[in-house]
């Protein structure tokens, strides 16, 4: 999610805009609280509903919107005219209509304007489409936030989750460690709405276990210890995350775990050769990449994804042209990151070894009629046992 937040110019007029849906709500429905005249009750405000199913109800929206803007408040001498969640503003068919884009530059023109005095408008929107005038004229009269979702094909958006993540978790009085945080952030994929959920799940039960339970699962800080065991437990996981999760047994040297998440993603329907290709070779492949860039450049052993990272950018380009990355063109440091922190746990010839133990697996699995389950399970043995 990413925030921005614009000059004011004119402080009784106000936009929460972007693609984030359930932020863009929380947030707007926060602010229309705080600018809604308390004195006035009920009176205080005038909501229109900006949810229209086609053009016809969007227009009839804007034309509501505009009536409310230019009627004088009653009793209290102020009040808040609130467009909420309007979904016209975007590149769709109701948006892309030449009666509802007349309308809009109606309203922008009586927004340029000065609005009666003690009228607060307040716009709330749904991927709004930046190129349009309203939006423009919007952005230079309004207090305008901007929350968008994150991309995680983008390189850098597991810091912004995490600290998402720590953010609120913090105001729950919760604290994670490195392992959970991880996988709490790659569980929930920066979904500000899933974080939510998933951190409110996790504080009531810490919660309601009763005195003695929350002080037992105490961090040194004194907030109640997040753990990845509790993770597991109480976050759903998904294809995602059952991958990754696989991928920490492996990293973790845990062979009853790792085989038992082996047979989890077979009963799920996933492919052999795709469990292979998406979640074994790349482990294998990060610990490779993260043990060699350890032992040639000396870099410290971790306990934090975001440590690695931070030594990998100190790095020159020369050391690390090699590394596999985005569809941005950065390199997937996150990955990396993890590996870094069980990479001790392997020598290198060991993960050569393994490198090549997973091309034997993979031709065996493509050109022999042997059960998938007993190749994968003889690869997961090969890497991890003694």
């Amino acid at each position: 999610m990413s925030k921005t937040k614009a000059k004011s110019i004119t402080v009784n007029i106000h936009a929460v805009v972007g693609s984030d849906e359930a932020e863009v709500k929380r947030v707007a429905a926060e602010l229309a609280q705080k600018l809604a005249p308390a004195a006035a009750g009920d009176f205080g405000s005038e909501v229109i509903d900006g949810a229209a199913d086609n053009a016809e109800q969007a227009l009839a929206r804007v034309r509501s919107t505009i009536e409310a803007l230019q009627t004088l408040p009653f009793f209290s001498g102020a009040k808040l005219v609130w467009l909420k969640n309007a979904n016209f503003l975007g590149d769709n068919q109701p948006g892309r209509a030449a009666s509802v884009q007349s309308a809009l530059e109606e309203l922008a023109a009586v927004i340029t304007s000065d609005l009666p005095d003690g009228v607060t408008f307040l716009l709330s929107a749904i991927d709004v489409d930046k190129r349009r005038s309203f939006y423009k004229s919007l952005a230079k009269r309004a207090e305008l936030q901007i929350f968008d979702r994150l991309d995680s094909s983008r390189g850098g958006w597991e810091e912004e989750a995490t600290e998402i993540v720590n953010t609120r978790a913090k105001k729950r009085e919760l604290q994670f460690n490195n392992e959970a945080l991880a996988l709490f952030v790659l569980l929930t994929g920066g979904d500000t709405r899933q974080i939510e959920n998933e951190l409110d799940k996790i504080d009531i039960f810490l919660g309601d276990r009763g005195p003695g339970f929350r002080s037992g699962r105490r961090s040194e800080t004194g907030l109640p210890r997040v753990t990845a065991d509790l993770v597991r437990e109480l976050v759903p996981l998904s294809r995602e995350g059952v991958i990754f999760e696989l991928g920490n047994a492996l990293a973790e040297c845990d062979l009853k775990r790792a085989l038992l998440l082996v047979r989890r993603l077979l009963d799920q329907g996933e492919s052999a050769i795709g469990i292979l290709l998406v979640a074994i070779l790349p482990t294998v492949r990060n610990l490779l990449l993260a043990k060699d860039l350890m032992d040639r450049h000396r870099l410290p052993r971790t306990d934090a994804p975001f440590q690695f990272i931070s030594a990998l950018n100190r790095l020159p380009a020369s050391a690390t042209e090699h590394l596999p990355r985005k569809k941005d063109g950065s390199i997937a440091a996150y990955a990396l990151g993890i590996a870094a922190q069980n990479a001790h746990r392997f020598e290198t010839k060991q993960l050569v070894k393994g490198m090549a133990a997973c091309l034997e697996a993979n031709i065996r699995l493509v050109s022999t009629q042997l059960d998938d389950e007993l190749v994968l399970t003889e690869l997961v043995v090969k890497l991890l046992g003694k």
